[in-house]
């Protein structure tokens, strides 16, 4: 079977599930994945591996640039501290406190002596932050406060890039290609601040662009030029593509949708980049589900359970911790937003392929790569199912009520 044939048949697949969740009553990108994962059992439909050229060349831009462009700056505003906060030192402690507990957990449970401290750290890197596929994925279908979706939002697109670039420097770090606090600093500041400056350049370009141009298509056309085009440069010169992507988005949706867009094109441009968040979310949750290879699952079990207790009540305390921080500002939330904020830390395709991406050589790679996948089903199925009743629970039901299915 060809790979067009494949991805229309994931598409029929894809519309057959969001009906289906939406009668049940189910998150969609639960379905999807549970549709993924006994549609790979069975073999029935030959999909395509996930693997980091895909996501990257494909699914990931697109998801990241439509999040970023229906961001209001203006809105942003009012979290950035938060954001950043979480996303950048947040990861930084995650990381850390994964890499120092991991190991004697382990061994103290039997699930895994032997793994070492540089081990857990590039598994604390891949694992730590949130995955923007899942993450907005899963708050579009719940009615959340608008203001804590956008903190998850905007925490999630951040860290998502740092998350990346503390992966490659841990990699860096154990193969020992580069050593000294100083060259990890110096190499951090020149991926993100490469990603910064192509986001910037190519988003200020595409909406300078629109300003002189008065022609929908060709001004939707000018957005996913900015969407692929900033991210494939930045992974060309080796600095962060999803970070500047992200950049990208901000300018196209702050700048550009404003000084060069009609209300009515504006529209058209939101519509367009709502569907092509729809349609490489289907697909992409369900080639997860398709990566979920049972018996290694079972064979890993109790690493994996550990694993995920461990990751989750990390981000507890790091949003705790948080919390604390901000409590004097003006961006200070309710606590019962630190246990949605804590429950929303949902782990994906991002993290997997990551996992995947592990060179052949590296010790445990295989137990990592089960840990990984087995994290990331594990907090997409148990968090993705009980978010909703969460919302109720704390009081915030009125703001998510029964329309957790309704597409993603």
């Amino acid at each position: 079977m060809n790979l067009p044939t494949t991805f229309i048949l994931l598409f029929v697949v894809a519309t057959a599930v969001a009906i289906g969740a939406q009668r049940l009553r189910v998150p969609y990108t639960v379905a999807l994945v549970l549709t993924g994962v006994l549609l790979g059992a069975t073999a029935l439909i030959p999909a395509p591996h996930l693997t980091k050229n895909l996501l990257f060349s494909l699914f990931l831009p697109g998801l990241i640039f439509e999040a970023a462009f229906r961001i209001d700056s203006r809105d942003l505003r009012t979290g950035w501290i938060t954001s950043l906060l979480l996303a950048v030192p947040g990861v930084i402690a995650s990381t850390a406190l994964i890499a120092c507990t991991l190991p004697p957990v382990l061994a103290l449970s039997h699930a895994a002596a032997g793994v070492g401290w540089r081990d857990a750290l590039v598994f604390g890197a891949l694992i730590s932050a949130t995955d923007p596929v899942a993450v907005i994925a899963l708050f579009r279908t719940l009615r959340a406060p608008p203001r804590l979706t956008l903190l998850l939002e905007a925490e999630s697109l951040l860290n998502d890039g740092t998350a990346i670039v503390f992966f490659t420097l841990s990699l860096s770090l154990i193969d020992r290609s580069m050593s000294g606090a100083g060259a990890l600093l110096l190499q951090f500041l020149v991926i993100v601040g490469g990603g910064l400056a192509i986001g910037a350049a190519l988003g200020a370009a595409a909406s300078l662009l629109m300003r002189h141009i008065d022609h929908p298509m060709i001004e939707i056309a000018l957005t996913t030029v900015a969407a692929y085009g900033s991210f494939a440069l930045a992974e060309t010169l080796t600095v962060s593509g999803v970070i500047a992507t992200v950049v990208a988005g901000l300018i196209c949706g702050n700048v550009g949708a404003r000084i060069g867009m009609s209300p009515a094109r504006r529209l058209a441009a939101a519509t367009f980049w709502e569907y092509v968040a729809f349609a490489l979310n289907s697909i992409v949750f369900l080639l997860i589900g398709f990566e979920v290879r049972e018996r290694e699952l079972l064979r890993y079990w109790l690493p994996i359970l550990v694993a995920y207790l461990l990751v989750t009540g990390c981000r507890g305390l790091i949003i705790a911790a948080g919390q604390l921080i901000i409590g004097a500002t003006r961006e200070r939330f309710p606590w019962r937003w630190s246990v949605v904020l804590t429950w929303g830390g949902v782990r994906g395709a991002l993290a997997m392929v990551l996992a995947l991406g592990l060179p052949p050589t590296f010790a445990y790679r295989e137990l990592l790569i089960a840990m990984t996948f087995g994290v990331a089903i594990l907090s997409i199925l148990v968090q993705g199912l009980t978010m909703s009743p969460l919302l109720g629970a704390l009081g915030m039901a009125a703001r998510s009520s029964a329309q957790a299915a309704d597409g993603a």
